[in-house]
């Protein structure tokens, strides 16, 4: 084999720096540039999309800020339009009471008078018609007839006993 041969080795040796000096050259001035300005143009590519990612994050809390803030408003509308229309409709459901039971009391107190005046004619009529059946009664019973003076003394004993 010719690389085992001693003779030959200087040689060799020199076509191998040559080889490597060649191809170290070839690597430096045009490989090495391109991928250096991919991997700079990657890192650019990452840093502006990481610079964007920060804006955008930043800007979507703003934007949550500002909904969290009209929400808040907005629940703080609601709840005064809920107080000002339960205040309104309690108002009025109490205006509506109070009228009712103006209106229910005045409609007891003439029934009460009602009855009292009811009453009243009742009694009196009772009176008229005890003596009429006391005076029959003590006609047909005893056979006697009594004056309305004694019959009516007797009635009102009765009442103010039953009172």
């Amino acid at each position: 084999m010719p690389q085992l041969d001693f003779s030959t080795f200087p040689p060799q040796l020199v076509w191998l720096f040559i080889t490597f000096a060649v191809l170290y050259g070839l690597m430096a001035a045009v490989a090495l540039p391109r991928v250096g300005g991919a991997i700079a143009a990657r890192r650019e590519k990452i840093d502006g999309d990481i610079d964007k990612a920060g804006a955008l994050k930043a800007e979507s809390e703003a934007v949550l800020v500002a909904y969290e803030r009209a929400l808040a408003e907005a629940r703080a509308s609601a709840q005064s339009v809920l107080k000002e229309t339960t205040e309104r409709l309690a108002a009025a459901a109490a205006e509506r009471q109070k009228v009712l039971t103006d209106k229910l009391t005045a409609e007891t107190a003439a029934a009460e008078k009602r009855i009292a005046d009811a009453k009243n004619a009742a009694l009196a009529n009772l009176k008229s018609v005890a003596a009429e059946v006391a005076r029959s009664a003590v006609g047909k019973l005893a056979g006697e007839n009594l004056d309305e003076a004694t019959i009516g003394t007797a009635i009102d004993r009765a009442l103010a006993e039953r009172g």
